[in-house]
């Protein structure tokens, strides 16, 4: 799963012009990857064609002002869940219009995980039509930065099987 450079932007390149073909638009809510993956699609000539929308709602309270994920949600099962992921790319779609979005929310660290919910844990949502996918990934990267990358690369393999 864990590509290089170069194979990160060939996969990139390849998810702009499946997009672009399909005339379809993509938009991002990002938490723990912090707009990692809105650069790495625009980073791509023609991605004006097909990006729409990326937000970073890295606080619990831009979640609930800006994607409008009930203050319960993240109350009950914390703002990295499953449930706060599904409501992040559902949310997303209402504001965004595009035809596919996606959701990232997870612990990058070093700090601020728990045996429950560790370092590395992080959800990923894609939603395209009605189909909505979510997944709980935990990677065993050591560091910050390669956590981030990591839930981009998922994010985009996720999003490829599904164009």
């Amino acid at each position: 799963m864990f590509h290089d450079f170069k194979e990160l932007y060939f996969i990139m390149k390849n998810i702009v012009k499946k997009l672009i073909k399909k005339k379809l638009k993509i938009s991002f809510a990002e938490s723990c990857t912090g707009g990692l993956l809105a650069a790495s699609i625009t980073s791509i000539n023609g991605a004006s064609k097909i990006f729409n929308i990326g937000l970073i709602t890295y606080s619990n309270q831009a979640k609930i002002d800006i994607l409008k994920v009930n203050k319960n949600v993240i109350k009950k099962y914390g703002a990295v869940s499953a449930e706060c992921c599904e409501a992040m790319v559902k949310n997303l779609a209402k504001i965004s219009k595009a035809q596919i979005n996606v959701s990232v929310t997870g612990i990058a660290g070093p700090n601020g995980g728990t045996k429950k919910k560790p370092v590395g844990l992080v959800y990923i949502g894609v939603k395209r039509s009605n189909k909505i996918v979510i997944t709980k990934n935990i990677f065993k990267q050591k560091t910050r930065n390669s956590i981030q990358k990591a839930s981009v690369e998922r994010a985009l393999d996720i999003v490829s099987s599904l164009i």
